[in-house]
């Protein structure tokens, strides 16, 4: 059988459009907490306008071109899957915004909570209302005239915009057109206005309301005929030619500032426009008649994102949970001591990432800490492990950076840190010309008598403290020898011109990691061949590379069984008669992004454990410098396993793919009990932490808890 058929794949645009279908689930289940079911239609705006100012855009800019290349896969041209993501995308919406009007706004009601609209006001409310606008919006506001001496403005990307169609007040003449302005929402006001009422209930109006009550004071002499809300989403992809830069650093600040600018991809509109404003805004655009999104509701729902964040409504989230120290820090003295008896797993949110941080802390101001290299991908606004590589280097140890200049939407924040830490006495770089440096790696030389301990820290997720509460991630610390040679040579590789050298543990991107990815599914294929047990888990973000696809595919034909943990998109189709019959596909979308990525292979009984910070995607294979590396010590790989083997028997979280390419959520059959992955992973480290406490304290031996922070 041909394995490579258009038949056996999904596409990849329409893969993520049902990923965002799942997290909408979340916001319509009623054992969710209300206000998290507001941060999950907030997760779903926000998704939805990256994946229009990046996927969309790039869709876009492909017909423009004239680039006819279809989709490898599948075979779709640019035209068909902009078609596809045009029908599925407005049925998304539309559900979107059902849920927000039949399930949420209801739900906000019963417990006190409503948004109103001008026509709701109480006379009190109304003149509370008024004085705000005078006294806090109007000042704020700049009415945009367009005519033949004021072209249509340049508004910025997803910036919420106000339509006002006008006549003089003076007889307008009859082959005249009514004038055209527009008013900008200004994003430096709070999106929403609490408003007085009496007894416990609490009622809110959004700004643009505000503005629409009064929109006439800023036409004074002309009456308002029209006016309604719209929004532009624009492309807001960013290229470099890295070959001709002089300076990456400043080529990248210009062309983020670009990014307001790009083409537009997707208007917005409220379903109160009319079809001639709709038809005006489409023309000065350049958009076609299904870039035109009418929604009946309020337009950017991310705004829920800060809403839901209310302190007063701590009961309406999820129960805070504490991440817990690791049990293999508890009663250690040191943690460079603890790292040298043992390799330590971190798993995260579960256990704390201070233990991470406390590591470039405590290397900052260690004397006999002689470097510290390390790669930063995405870093929290105010990152303490970017203030600690500032400090080692006032303190005078040799501290190296790789700041990766190009990590989508977090540009302006890491082109902020690396002068930072170049004015702290850092060396800086920007990785290698054409590559995204995604791999997260840090390393602490450290003189201990007469010798030189590397210290290695690796991880599947960003150092990103924030993040590090959200999603799930895996970190390993090891003083291994054989990882801090890898480490340094990796470094020395990064920062020099040397050739990729002979790994002794990892492989990395892009140069060797998908060839190792393929010859070690092909060891399990010759395993079943064979007679041997043959056996993959792979769990991971995405899931696109055609040649791992194909792989796979003749994986399951041999009679490899394989269990697919894909959060995101998949373009794999699973279920197939003779292709993929042995292939099972599972996503887990839930209280914390998946993020981890595991990949288990049974090796004929001599089981193999892989953590990376790639996943399957072309991307990580080709234009990526990535870093997959082995977990050799035995008790680690079998939590390795017991994670993979819970998130297989979760029916709380889990959906699995079916051949037809649609995903089923997994129920808990009758009287079987219900398996939570995220909430089970947490109990486990809080009742691990606990007992090992316990069998401290209980011991003859005084012990101190390890201080996790400076």
């Amino acid at each position: 059988m041909n394995l490579d058929s258009r038949a056996h794949f999904i596409n990849r645009e329409v893969s993520w459009l049902l990923f965002n279908e799942r997290v909408a689930f979340e916001a319509t289940r009623a054992d969710n907490p209300l206000f998290e079911r507001l941060r999950f239609l907030a997760i779903c705006a926000s998704n939805l306008d990256e994946f229009f100012m990046v996927r969309v855009a790039g869709l876009k800019d492909q017909l423009k071109l004239g680039v006819g290349r279809p989709d490898n896969k599948t075979g779709m041209t640019a035209a068909q899957q902009l078609a596809e993501v045009a029908n599925r995308g407005h049925a998304h919406v539309s559900q979107l915004y059902r849920l927000w009007s039949k399930q949420l706004l209801p739900s906000l009601r019963k417990e006190g909570i409503e948004f109103v609209g001008p026509d709701q006001l109480t006379q009190a409310q109304r003149a509370y209302v008024e004085e705000y606008y005078h006294h806090h919006v109007f000042p704020v506001l700049t009415p945009l005239a367009v005519d033949a001496s004021h072209p249509f403005p340049l508004l910025a990307n997803r910036s919420l915009n106000i339509a006002v169609l006008l006549e003089p007040i003076a007889v307008r003449l009859p082959h005249e057109s009514p004038l055209f302005a527009v008013v900008q929402v200004p994003s430096v006001l709070p999106r929403y206005l609490e408003l007085p009422t009496s007894g416990r209930k609490r009622v809110f109006v959004l700004l643009e309301a505000v503005i629409e009550m009064f929109i006439d004071t800023l036409f004074p002499g002309h009456t308002v005929l029209e006016h309604a809300c719209f929004r532009i989403t624009r492309n807001a992809d960013i290229t470099v030619d890295e070959e001709s830069a002089e300076d990456l650093l400043e080529e990248i600040e210009r062309e983020v500032k670009k990014r307001n600018r790009g083409a537009a991809v997707r208007l917005e509109v409220h379903s109160s426009m009319s079809p001639e404003l709709v038809e005006t805004l489409r023309d000065w655009l350049e958009l076609e008649p299904e870039d035109i999104y009418s929604i009946d509701g309020p337009l950017d729902l991310t705004f829920l994102m800060r809403f839901s964040a209310m302190p007063e409504y701590a009961h309406l989230r999820f129960s805070p949970i504490l991440p817990q120290v690791p049990p293999d820090f508890i009663g250690e003295n040191g943690l460079f001591e603890a790292i040298a008896k043992r390799d330590i797993l971190l798993f995260h949110p579960y256990e704390s990432f201070d233990p991470v941080v406390h590591f470039i802390h405590l290397a900052a101001s260690d004397p006999q800490v002689l470097a510290i290299k390390q790669t930063l991908y995405r870093v929290s606004g105010n990152s303490p492990i970017v203030l600690a590589l500032a400090r080692a280097a006032e303190n005078g140890k040799q501290v190296t950076v790789l700041v990766e200049l190009k990590a989508r939407f977090d540009e302006e924040n890491n082109i902020v840190w690396a002068k930072k830490l170049e004015e702290a006495g850092c060396h800086v770089i920007y990785g290698l010309v054409g590559l995204k440096t995604h791999s997260k790696i840090a390393l602490v030389v450290r003189r201990e008598g007469e010798r030189i301990v590397r210290y290695v820290h690796l991880s599947t997720g960003n150092y990103n403290d924030n993040t590090a509460r959200l999603y799930t991630d895996l970190g390993m610390f090891t003083a291994r020898e054989e990882f801090g040679e890898d480490a340094s040579l990796f470094f020395n590789h990064l920062t020099g011109f040397a050739d990729p050298p002979a790994w002794r543990r990892i492989a990395t991107a892009p140069h060797g990691l998908k060839d190792a990815f393929l010859k070690l599914i092909r060891r399990e294929i010759d395993h079943a061949r064979s007679g041997r047990p043959a056996r993959i888990i792979a769990k991971m973000n995405a899931l696109t590379d055609k040649d791992l696809i194909l792989a796979l595919f003749e994986a399951s034909s041999a009679g490899v069984e394989i269990d697919l943990l894909v959060r995101g998109i998949c373009c794999l189709r699973p279920g197939i008669p003779g292709v993929s019959d042995r292939i099972r596909v599972s996503s887990i979308v839930g209280r914390f992004l998946e993020h981890s990525r595991i990949y288990y292979f049974l090796n004929g009984g001599e089981e193999e454990f892989y953590l990376a910070s790639a996943d399957w995607m072309t991307r990580n294979m080709v234009s990526r410098v990535e870093i997959l590396f082995p977990v050799l010590q035995d008790n680690l790989k079998q939590r390795l396993k017991h994670i993979l083997e819970v998130q297989l028997q979760d029916n709380v979280n889990r959906w699995v793919l079916a051949a037809n390419g649609q995903y089923e959520k997994v129920e808990p059959k009758p009287g079987e009990p219900k398996v939570a992955s995220q909430m089970q992973f947490y109990l486990e480290a809080r009742g691990a932490a606990d007992e090992t406490a316990k069998a401290i304290a209980e011991s003859m031996i005084p012990r101190t808890p390890p201080r996790l922070l400076p």
